[in-house]
């Protein structure tokens, strides 16, 4: 009897986020001694606290902050809950921030940091507990003018605002107000800004646009497919189905969905919020994994873990554009096997920036106490994306070099000009 063939091993998300840097310095001849600095974090935090259950037994959580660099200014970065949590992922995700910040031109540094958990197996209650003593253990290893966090997979407004709520109890009653700006993508009522929640999907469509408009294509009539539909996805496929463009796919961890004549993207999104998965909308049908990428589309938009496109997938997805959503979708295997089709890739690095971006928002409007509308936000949003976009594509069309090589090549560039100017202390 045929033995089957095992599924083949992940690609180690660290060693792709290095592989990633090395192309791009070689294209520049970055200087070895920078290329050493900016291989590995400057700091790696690791915490293992007790939290107590609502059974009334305790449970020991270990939690992550990775801080890559801080060059260019405060480390910034989400928090993430999720059971595949681990130490190389976190890493991959704290130089990504660093390199999406440069992209952007935004005075921060990258970081990132997670708890290894799922948050759907627990209450509420036990919910706040854990984010509470992260936080408290995390220490003085976050603040708003050093770290400063904001919401990832599995984590939201209300993980921002508990976040929020215990730093400032620790610290001295007269830095209140500009404590708020410990933590970006709080609510409204908490310090929060108008357009954070949507940020990241209205970033990635105003990437989108460039494309088309710099590719003589017209969205409205287009149909797209989306890889996770949370925040990041939902809110992408709700612009987009505004703008006349269709959703034939959607995948997310409870399975996928195709129908070719459309899926409504708020229908969806209110299923989900009652069901906790596209599983079961009745507006499509139920597919396999097989049939959700080989399924036909002008844009796929990878919106939920890392490593999603890889040699298995990519040979499936038949479209013209990836937009990558989520952070370090595509491997390098896929990513070749993409450029071998001639499928465009717009980078996590460029793509879903929008996110980080209006997070600085924030935080200019917690420390000048102000507070935007929502109309000014999307203007300066709308704004850098264009100016990132446009730049990242100059240096592809400079150098003969795909997008996400040039993003790199940007972020670096910009980089090494400061370290040139600072020099190594002492």
């Amino acid at each position: 009897m045929a033995s089957k063939t095992p599924p083949k091993q992940r690609q180690n998300v660290y060693e792709i986020a290095q592989a990633q840097l090395q192309r791009a310095a070689d294209v520049i001849r970055l200087e070895d001694r920078l290329h050493m600095i900016l291989s590995q974090p400057k700091n790696e935090l690791i915490i293992n606290f007790p939290v107590r259950m609502d059974d009334g037994n305790y449970r020991l959580f270990k939690g992550y902050r990775i801080q890559h660099n801080d060059i260019m200014g405060p480390y910034k970065g989400g928090i993430r809950f999720h059971p595949e949590v681990h130490l190389d992922e976190v890493k991959a995700l704290a130089a990504w921030m660093t390199w999406k910040c440069a992209v952007m031109e935004i005075p921060f540094g990258g970081a990132k940091g997670g708890v290894k958990f799922d948050p759907r197996s627990t209450s509420p209650a036990e919910l706040e507990r854990i984010t509470r003593r992260f936080t408290h253990a995390l220490g003085d290893n976050i603040g708003p003018n050093y770290d400063i966090p904001a919401p990832d997979m599995g984590t939201n407004a209300q993980t921002m605002v508990w976040m929020m709520d215990t730093y400032m109890n620790r610290g001295p009653s007269r830095d209140k107000n500009a404590q708020r700006a410990v933590v970006t993508g709080k609510s409204i009522t908490s310090g929060g800004s108008q357009g954070r929640e949507k940020a990241t999907g209205q970033g990635v469509v105003y990437a989108i646009e460039e494309w088309a408009t710099e590719n003589d294509f017209s969205l409205d009539g287009a149909t797209f497919s989306v890889q996770g539909f949370g925040n990041v996805g939902s809110h992408a496929a709700a612009i987009l189905s505004r703008m006349g463009a269709s959703m034939i796919a959607v995948q997310d961890h409870t399975g996928a969905l195709v129908n070719r004549e459309g899926i409504h993207p708020k229908r969806l999104a209110r299923h989900v919020a009652e069901t906790g998965g596209v599983a079961g909308y009745k507006g499509a049908e139920p597919v396999d994994k097989a049939t959700f990428f080989g399924t036909e589309v002008d844009i796929f938009i990878p919106a939920a873990l890392e490593s999603q496109i890889t040699a298995d997938t990519a040979p499936l997805m038949r479209c013209k554009l990836v937009v990558e959503g989520a952070n370090g979708p595509t491997d390098l295997e896929g990513e070749a096997i993409l450029q071998d089709k001639g499928v465009q890739i717009l980078p996590d690095v460029l793509a879903n920036a929008g996110g980080v971006t209006v997070s600085y928002f924030e935080w200019l409007q917690n420390r000048r106490a102000e507070s935007w509308t929502l109309e000014e936000v999307d203007a300066r949003l709308h704004a850098m994306m264009v100016r990132a976009y446009r730049t990242v594509r100059r240096v592809a069309r400079e150098h003969g070099i795909d997008n996400r090589t040039a993003a790199y090549v940007h972020s670096l560039q910009r980089i090494q000009e400061v370290y040139r100017e600072r020099g190594i202390f002492p």
